[in-house]
Order: structure tokens, then sequence, then C-alpha cells
């Protein structure tokens, strides 16, 4: 088993990205190593250029996320952690894919609608081609397995089917160059929603910094954010179906259902009939509890530089070895003289 996932260096790590995808890589992780396979997770810093950005911050960015990975848990030792840029193949295998994608399949992309907005002829190609790096991001370590949210899933299906058109186009069923790789889709708090808008998703580009918890947040900022979290004047119900309808209350009582391990129903079973004003103190006591030791250690590690820099060069120096014979094998298969 192989797992390849990437997340871009836009900044701080929030609650969302830890529930939704780091604390899953850090178990899957664990589980991986412990049975013989592999973890590859990287910064996806060349996707990051598909979009205006600051130079100087892009570079900070990478090395703080670093930082927030490995104080969540990523282990250089038992994961292979690392930026694009350090690893030209990704680069060079896009190029390579780019004649087996297919123009269609990039327009049906919803990310690439949304993101691209109205001005399309305005966007960079590579915000309309980078659906195929991301191809080349699992397809370039024989991916067995991709962890990926929802909104993710379009494109590794488009990964999927370069995969196999290039297969049925320039190898032997027998002997395929590429593997196919499979989604993970974790059940528990996939997605965590703003503080202030229960409909929308809980992201880094919010204007407001109180929609969001960051794991860098310290603990009076998220009591603070808690206690000012949008609610309605209902109380807490008793059971699941009574939380349809109300977008907030459902996201605030799976959060803690999410941290404490536990399910939504068992909180409801302890706090339902409860107003906002006892379940929100509760709630903010269990975030600071579980966040202080990932603000802790990455407080200590964010500054270390030098140290950062190790861990991504170790990191790729790995990734490109692994990556060379799948490169290799593209070469061939489509005639290309080396």
């Amino acid at each position: 088993m192989r797992i390849v996932s990437g997340i871009q260096p836009t900044g701080n790590l929030h609650l969302g990205n830890y529930l939704g995808a780091i604390r899953n890589w850090v178990k899957m992780q664990d589980d991986v190593a412990a049975n013989g396979g592999q973890s590859l997770y990287f910064l996806a810093d060349l996707h990051a250029i598909s979009m205006p950005h600051v130079p100087a911050d892009l570079a900070a960015n990478t090395r703080e996320m670093v930082a927030a990975l490995v104080a969540c848990g990523i282990d250089p030792d038992k994961s292979i952690l690392f930026n694009q840029a350090q690893v030209p193949q990704h680069a060079e295998l896009q190029w390579l894919l780019n004649g087996t994608a297919r123009m269609g399949w990039l327009n049906r992309m919803t990310q690439w609608k949304d993101k691209a907005g109205k001005n399309r002829e305005g966007a960079s190609i590579a915000l309309f081609t980078y659906p195929v790096l991301q191809a080349a991001d699992v397809l370039l370590y024989q991916a067995t397995h991709v962890p990926v949210g929802e909104d993710q899933k379009q494109h590794l299906e488009l990964a999927r089917d370069i995969a196999q058109k290039f297969n049925n186009d320039f190898a032997s069923e027998d002997a395929p160059v590429f593997t196919l790789p499979d989604p993970i889709i974790p059940p528990e708090a996939a997605r965590i929603m703003s503080l202030r808008d229960g409909s929308a998703k809980m992201s880094k580009s919010d204007p407001s910094d109180m929609s969001r918890i960051n794991l860098t947040d310290e603990a009076d900022t998220i009591m603070q954010k808690v206690k000012k979290a949008k609610t309605d004047p209902e109380p807490l119900p008793s059971d699941k179906d009574g939380l349809a309808g109300r977008p907030e209350a459902a996201n605030l009582v799976g959060i803690y259902a999410a941290l404490s391990g536990t399910t939504v129903e068992a909180v409801l079973g302890e706090f339902g009939g409860e107003g906002f004003g006892k379940f929100k103190p509760a709630l903010g006591e269990l975030l600071v509890t579980k966040l202080a030791p990932i603000n802790t250690r990455f407080i200590a590690l964010k500054d270390d530089t030098a140290a950062l820099d190790a861990i991504l060069r170790a990191g790729a120096a790995k990734a490109r070895a692994l990556a060379m014979p799948t490169l290799d094998s593209t070469y061939a298969a489509l005639g290309l003289v080396r």
C-alpha cells in the first residue's frame, strides 16, 4: 500500500484541515508503516503558482506548513514529507501526461469553473491544467490510495482516466505503466464548516479570522472564537434528526464529536436540551486541550529554518528516488530517446 496526498502551502492549518485531512494522515501514516507500506505527503508549491501569489510569502508559508504538519504528528521518519519544487519529476510527468489528457475532461472540472469565474480568458494555463499535475503527483509514485475530500473526488477520477488511457494507448495489459489509485474518503468530520456560516466550508481564504480555529491560536483566542460562533436560539436537540435545518448547531456538535472520538448521538445524549451557553464553553475547553500540544510543538519549530529545510531536502531525495522508475517507464513507453 502506498498513500500519496498533498496540501497547498497557503499559511496556517486550521481545524478543518486537521479534522478533515491531517489527523487521518497521521493515523494512516502509522497504520501503513506498521504494515510495511509507504506514505508520501507533499507541499503543493507548484500548484500554488497557478494563482497570483507573493513569492516571499510562498516560501515562508511552505516552511510554516512543514512545521504545522510535523506538529500535528507527521513523522519524517515514518512518512516522506517534501515539497514539489524539489522533485522536478512532478512537472516532467505532467508534461508527458498533457498528451493524454483531453481538453473536454479539463473543461468539466468544477474547481476550474469556480476558480476561473467569468474571466476564463484571463486565467492562467496552469490553473486550467493543474488537475493534470495532480494526476502526475499520484501516478508518479504508483500510489495505490489517495486520501481525498468530496471536493477532490473529481480530480482523482481524472487521474484514473488519464492513467487508463495512457496504459491503453502505450502499454500492454500485462505491463501497465501506471497504477490506478483508489480514493480514501474519511467518513468522520470530513467537512468542518465556518464558525460564521454553517453552510460554508471552513477556509483559510475567508477574510474573517473569526470564521475558523487556526491550529496556532492560543487558548484565549480559541475560547473567544467559540463563544462568538454563530448559533441559533434553540437548545440542542436530543437526537441527530433534530439538527436538520440547523447548520451551525450541527457543525459545532460535529466538531465536538470528532475531537472527543465519539458520535454526534453521544454528544447530544450528553448535551441535548442544553443551551449553547453551556455547550460552547465545553467545546472551547475540549479544543484547547486537544490543540495545545500542537500549538506548543509548532511554536518550537516554526522559526528553525535550518531544521525545516533539512526535513524537506531529505524527503525530496527519497521522493526523487521513488519517482525515477515511473518517469523512465513513461519516457520509454512514449518512444522518447533520452
